[in-house]
């Protein structure tokens, strides 16, 4: 692979994940006045329009409800939404910064499952990565020196919801067809978002609805570029830029929404990202393809299998 296809695949990996990253601040501009399952559903509904550009050569749209394992393929429907929903709360009540490094445990809790349900085996490294991850959460949340709220757990279960996809991606990846797991994501954040939304659906406002529709077409958009990244660059050198959100989340919560980060925060943060990077390594040396732990976005990692990039 030549060193300018590595650069395109590093620039739309860069593309992606600045896309992601500004869906998340634009829901949170939403600042909870649409319910959390509402928002989910109207924002998964612009997952469609990254369909097309997903499917690969004899891929059908029946394709996305068809499965070599139902129960796995229903339980990523069913962590989709949760994990949708999860990151909706989270980022609505918690600083943007705070929000994503929780939900960055999501390599960590991949880690225990796959031991747990896999039974693959985890060296030294990998669990020093795992408990220097935990460590940075009780620097960043501090329990007992400072109020929790429902946000920090949505965060939490937000990253697990994400790391028991990753789980199914690697049970069933080889059988199973890209889209197939794709549209078991999508479908399942669109369908058990509007059977709870529905009782009490209230259409937005204009500005709302704007930034809902920004919200689910900018995580479209970063879906597509994730594909162009892994054709381009090797999972390797993708799955770390997933890091530049952390960035733009000190950026834009800094300068739309007046966050600032603690030395105690910036502590957990780099402890957290240290131990998702050193995950992200162990990984490749085994290799084995992570998806990127992004915010209630992994279906763009699931999309993608690691040899189309490598």
């Amino acid at each position: 692979m030549s060193s300018d296809t590595t650069f395109k695949g590093v620039l739309f990996a860069f593309i992606c994940f600045a896309a992601y990253s500004f869906s998340d601040a634009s829901v949170k501009l939403v600042e909870g006045r649409v319910p959390p399952f509402e928002a989910g559903f109207i924002g998964s509904l612009f997952g469609f329009v990254a369909i097309p550009f997903l499917m690969k050569r004899g891929d059908r749209w029946s394709d996305l409800v068809r499965s070599t394992n139902w129960p796995l393929w229903s339980l990523r429907f069913l962590c989709s939404s949760v994990g949708t929903v999860g990151s909706i709360i989270a980022f609505t009540q918690l600083s943007m910064a705070e929000a994503f490094c929780l939900i960055f445990l999501l390599p960590s809790f991949a880690t225990v499952m796959s031991v747990v349900f896999l039974k693959e085996k985890v060296g030294m490294k990998r669990w020093a990565a795992v408990i220097i991850g935990f460590i940075g959460v009780l620097v960043v949340l501090r329990p007992g020196f400072r109020e929790l709220q429902s946000g920090h757990l949505a965060a939490l279960v937000s990253g697990f919801a994400g790391a028991i996809s990753i789980v199914i991606y690697r049970a069933i990846g080889p059988q199973e067809k890209n889209i197939s797991l794709y549209g078991a994501g999508l479908l399942g954040s669109i369908i058990i978002c509007a059977v709870f939304s529905l009782p009490h659906f209230e259409a937005p406002g204009g500005n709302d609805l704007w930034l809902l529709a920004a919200f689910g077409l900018l995580a479209a958009v970063g879906n597509v570029f994730m594909m162009l990244a892994s054709f381009y660059a090797p999972a390797a050198i993708v799955g770390p830029i997933q890091y530049s959100q952390m960035l733009w989340a000190i950026l834009l919560g800094y300068l739309v929404f007046g966050d600032k980060v603690d030395s105690a925060m910036a502590i957990g943060i780099a402890l957290i990202v240290g131990s998702g990077l050193l995950t992200l390594m162990r990984e490749r040396k085994r290799g084995v393809a992570l998806p990127p732990p992004v915010a209630g976005k992994t279906d763009a990692a699931l999309a993608i299998k690691p040899e189309d990039g490598e």
